[in-house]
C-alpha cells in the first residue's frame, strides 16, 4: 500500500501517464486538425489518441475498473475504483503552442478521489497526490505557503467565459480583492498552487475529468479545495472549484463567493 491506495495502483497511475505523455509531445506545436465537439470546446488527434492509449492500458492490466473519459465516454462507473481521464486539459493552449496544458489522471474508491497526476508532457513535470502522502511533484515532496489575508493572495482563473451571470459578479468581488489575479493556467495553475507559488485558483463550469485529480495533489500538498460553499468536491459537483494554499484563506474566499 501507499498511503491508502495499492502500491500497484500507483504505479500504473504513473505507467498511463507515461503513455500518453509523448503523443501529446509528438503533435505539440504540428498543423494538427482541430475539431469542434457539441459544447465548441476543441479537440485534436492528441486528446483522442492519448485518452485511447491510456484507455487500453487499464483495459489491459484493471479490466473491473471503471473508466470515466472526457474524449471516449463512461463505462463501469459503479465499480469500486473508477478511473477519470482528462487526455488534454487546456486543449486551447495545447493548439496555440502553450506548454500549461497537462494529462490528468484521477482515481476514485467508492466515490472518494484518493489519486491524481497532473503530467505536464513539454516541461517533464508531473504532480502526484495520494489519500495519505505527501504529494510530490517530480519525486520531490511539495507543499503550499502560508498566506491568510485576501489582500495578499495571487489568484489564477482559466477564462472570463466559465463564469456564468450568478457567479461572474462574486468573482469579480474576489479578484478585485487580492493582490495579484491573472487569468489563464488551466490545469497548471493548481500545479503551481500545490508548489507554493500561486494562493488561490477560482473556477466554474468544471467537469468531472477538469477537476477530479486536482484534488489528492492540493490536499495532499496541505492545501484546500472545495466547491464555492466549501463543500465536498466528487462525481456529483456542479463544477465551481475554489482551491485555496491557507485555510483562513479559504474560509474567506467563500465567505466572499458565498455572498
Amino acid at each position: 500500500m501507499t498511503g491508502s491506495v495499492p502500491a500497484e495502483l500507483v504505479a500504473l497511475a504513473h505507467d498511463l501517464a507515461d503513455a500518453a505523455r509523448p503523443i501529446a509531445s509528438r503533435y505539440f506545436r504540428t498543423p494538427v486538425t482541430v475539431d469542434d465537439k457539441s459544447d465548441q470546446s476543441p479537440v485534436t488527434i492528441a486528446d483522442r489518441e492519448a485518452e485511447t492509449a491510456m484507455r487500453e492500458l487499464l483495459s489491459a492490466r484493471v479490466p473491473q475498473h471503471g473508466v470515466f473519459g472526457e474524449e471516449h465516454g463512461a463505462v463501469r462507473t459503479d465499480a469500486d475504483y473508477v478511473w477519470v481521464l482528462d487526455p488534454i486539459d487546456g486543449t486551447k493552449a495545447f493548439i496555440t503552442g502553450l506548454p500549461i496544458f497537462g494529462t490528468l489522471i484521477a482515481l476514485f474508491h467508492r466515490g472518494v478521489p484518493v489519486l491524481g497526476i497532473i503530467d505536464q508532457p513539454i516541461l517533464r513535470e508531473r504532480w502526484l497526490g495520494v489519500a495519505g502522502e505527501r504529494s510530490t511533484f517530480n519525486g520531490r515532496p511539495i507543499s503550499v505557503r502560508a498566506c491568510p489575508r485576501i489582500a495578499d493572495a495571487y489568484m489564477y482563473s482559466t477564462a472570463p467565459g466559465m463564469f456564468p451571470e450568478k457567479l461572474a459578479g462574486p468573482h469579480r468581488t474576489l479578484r478585485k480583492q487580492v493582490k495579484n489575479f491573472r487569468w489563464g493556467g488551466d490545469c497548471y495553475a493548481y500545479g503551481l498552487l500545490a508548489l507554493g507559488h500561486v494562493d488561490l485558483v477560482v473556477e466554474a463550469s468544471l467537469k468531472l475529468y477538469d477537476y477530479a485529480a486536482l484534488i489528492p495533489v492540493i490536499q495532499g500538498a496541505g492545501g484546500f479545495v472545495t466547491d464555492w460553499r466549501g463543500g465536498p468536491l466528487g462525481m456529483q459537483s456542479d463544477g465551481a472549484v475554489l482551491a485555496a494554499g491557507d485555510a483562513s484563506l479559504h474560509r474567506a474566499a467563500i465567505e466572499v463567493l458565498s455572498a
